[in-house]
């Protein structure tokens, strides 16, 4: 078939390389210049299968009001008249549950289990490089409460069948020796050692290469304006280009999705929660982080890509501003600069935000819509990295009839209809 994929983030590049190497044509149409140049662009950095979890858990409420209130919380809530966003918020409360959070965490560490498979098997297959590294993840818990508190986290790792190691002071410092400066910081840790990180889009450019070599064009530069349908199937996308025409149609245009679909007659719930980072020269090797450490007061992802440190962070409600703002970089120089003072340059940091296409039950939306031509692959929140391959090789499978390698029930749009 002649597929055009919507979008060239890591979700829509990944498809696409699927795709092609399935045998068909594809299409990939993005309004940047190249591929992985928003969201994609400089995020935390984690391939983080054993941290995948919902935001919407049991105490979030509470919790949320705590965030909001603290000097470096990592919750940002601006006020505006979109009632898209107070119903997100409203749909994200109802998950807040614990037979819910379980379900969707399950769910979650399900596909992300499954992505950083097809990762692997794609970088022994392909050679591809990213500054990856595979030495875990350490979620760094700075209160006795903190440590409490992860007892519902290591259940479900458990039953998922994901390893994990609890860790007293001693052992985080063992895990990440930069953290030696701050062990009275330290309260204790949950390391996850299948956990993987790299440079999400490095990743993307490199992949984008393999797959033109593969056939798949590329049409960059090119805004996309609406998709045209006629007797329940797509019959092209509308672009500054002109109309781009094939037989099936994948949107993973992000928190972008829901503007094309919503004339089709399609509600997603997939708003934007706009994140930040910051990437910065490392200074001592010894001094900074190995692999990434999850600083659970602030929320605030440190991880090692290189020579860099990307330290990420913040979520932040308001719709679509992409206004950098001096609050959330103060947050995420604190983290960084409190746990590993001595590893990175602050001063030669260089700042970034994106917006995340979030579900209010923190699973992403993929499989068929109500045209039978047209599929969605977005809405993975903070886990398009770590479920980008996963994600892209499910929806491969889809348009090539085959059946996908893990259950995909869940993932569907309709979760949303009840």
């Amino acid at each position: 078939m002649k597929v055009i994929v919507l979008g060239s983030g890591v979700i829509g590049v990944t498809t696409a390389y699927f795709l092609a190497r399935d045998g068909h044509e594809v299409v990939v149409i993005d309004r940047q210049d190249g591929a992985g140049l928003e969201t994609s662009f400089a995020n935390a950095g984690e391939i983080s299968p054993g941290y995948s979890a919902p935001w919407a858990a049991p105490g979030v409420p509470l919790k949320a009001i705590k965030w909001l209130a603290m000097k470096h919380g990592p919750l940002v809530i601006r006020p505006n008249p979109d009632l898209r966003m107070w119903l997100w918020i409203l749909q994200m409360l109802r998950n807040c549950t614990p037979a819910r959070y379980v379900l969707n965490k399950g769910r979650m560490v399900r596909l992300a289990e499954y992505s950083r498979d097809v990762l692997k098997a794609l970088r022994a297959e392909t050679g591809i490089a990213y500054d990856e590294r595979q030495q875990g993840t350490l979620q760094l818990f700075r209160t006795q409460a903190q440590v409490d508190g992860a007892a519902a986290d290591i259940a479900v790792l458990h039953d998922s069948g994901v390893p994990f190691e609890v860790l007293d002071a001693a052992g985080c410092v063992a895990a990440e020796p930069g953290l030696g400066l701050r062990r009275d910081r330290i309260a204790g840790g949950l390391r996850l050692p299948g956990d993987e990180t790299g440079d999400c889009h490095l990743f993307t450019q490199r992949l984008a290469a393999l797959a033109a070599d593969l056939g798949v064009t590329f049409m960059n530069r090119t805004p996309i304006e609406a998709i045209a349908t006629h007797a329940g199937q797509v019959t092209g996308v509308r672009t500054s280009a002109g109309t781009i025409t094939g037989d099936a149609y994948v949107v993973a245009l992000g928190s972008y999705s829901p503007f094309l679909l919503r004339p089709l007659g399609i509600s997603i719930p997939v708003y934007p929660v706009k994140g930040y980072s910051l990437t910065l020269p490392v200074t001592d090797a010894a001094a900074a982080p190995v692999s990434t450490v999850m600083d659970e007061t602030y929320k605030v992802a440190i991880t090692r890509l290189g020579d860099r440190i990307r330290v990420g962070g913040t979520a932040e409600l308001g719709g679509f501003d992409m206004t950098l703002r001096d609050g959330p970089r103060a947050t995420l120089a604190h983290s960084v600069g409190d746990l590993f003072p001595h590893g990175g340059d602050l001063s030669e940091a260089t700042f970034w935000t994106g917006l995340r296409p979030m579900t209010p039950d923190g699973t992403p939306v993929i499989g068929p819509t109500r045209y039978a031509n047209l599929h969605l692959n977005t809405g993975h929140g903070t886990l398009g990295w770590t479920m980008a391959c996963g994600s892209g090789r499910i929806l491969a499978d889809m348009l090539s009839a085959r059946r996908p390698e893990i259950d995909t029930g869940d993932f569907a749009m309709s979760r949303y209809a009840a």
